[in-house]
């Protein structure tokens, strides 16, 4: 489905992204993991068009037979169209508007009432707590009030690739595990996930296929479950 060629990203003379090719399939849960400055956020900033020092390509094909589309030729406001969404590191949810006001907004690139009726009523049933405080401003939600509000404002533009950049987050353990959980609904619900995530554990858990990152560079890939008995992988990133 998306495909990354050799990517490169810097930032003035720093090179966060060095070479990096990928390759995120229909229908799976991929997930990058590694240390803060490892280039996790750099990636998925560069796919939803917010990094402009890019070199490589990469390529998105929205349905099997269509052509791919470069995105390197798209700008951040023509993703969310093209069936990308990102729920951000850090939530950027609108504080002074209500939850269904948020979830209103991340609609704003569709017209089909209908179906923004059907899956605002799906992202209340992954999450109850939103519908619960529907009325409640969104400042004044919990940490992980406010993140299950930003995976489901992310949703309501109906994508074909949700991308979570850290979504764990600051969350409390019980809190992770629920939201690891959804992701897992939404991907049994037809969603290809990309999962930027520091909690290495979770994330391999879920995932179909992990890259894992030092440095700007992918040093290891593989299955989600067989990168959890990687003795490397055990050793940096799970405590031994």
């Amino acid at each position: 489905m998306l495909k990354i060629e050799n990517l490169e990203v810097r930032y003035g003379g720093i090179c966060a992204v060095q070479g990096v090719s990928l390759n995120i399939p229909r229908g799976s849960i991929v997930t990058l993991i590694g240390a803060n400055g490892a280039g996790k956020s750099s990636i998925i900033r560069s796919i939803a068009g917010l990094n402009k020092t890019v070199s490589g390509e990469i390529s998105l094909t929205r349905r099997e037979g269509d052509k791919p589309i470069s995105l390197m030729k798209l700008k951040p406001e023509d993703m969310v169209p093209n069936g990308i969404a990102l729920s951000p590191e850090g939530r950027r949810i609108l504080p002074h508007l209500t939850v269904a006001e948020n979830l209103q907004l991340g609609a704003y690139s569709r017209n089909d009432a209908e179906g923004i009726a059907h899956d605002l009523e799906w992202v209340y049933s992954l999450f109850p707590r939103l519908l619960e405080r529907h009325w409640q401003k969104g400042g004044t939600l919990s940490g992980g009030e406010q993140q299950m509000l930003a995976v489901g404002r992310a949703l309501m533009s109906n994508p074909d690739l949700l991308m979570l950049d850290e979504p764990s987050l600051g969350l409390a353990p019980l809190l992770v595990k629920e939201i690891f959980e959804i992701i897992r609904r939404i991907n049994k619900e037809g969603k290809t996930v990309l999962l930027v995530e520091q909690n290495a554990y979770a994330a391999l858990s879920v995932a179909d296929y992990a890259y894992i990152l030092e440095v700007g560079r992918v040093v290891l890939e593989g299955q989600g479950k067989a990168m959890l008995e990687n003795p490397k992988v055990k050793e940096a990133y799970l405590g031994g």
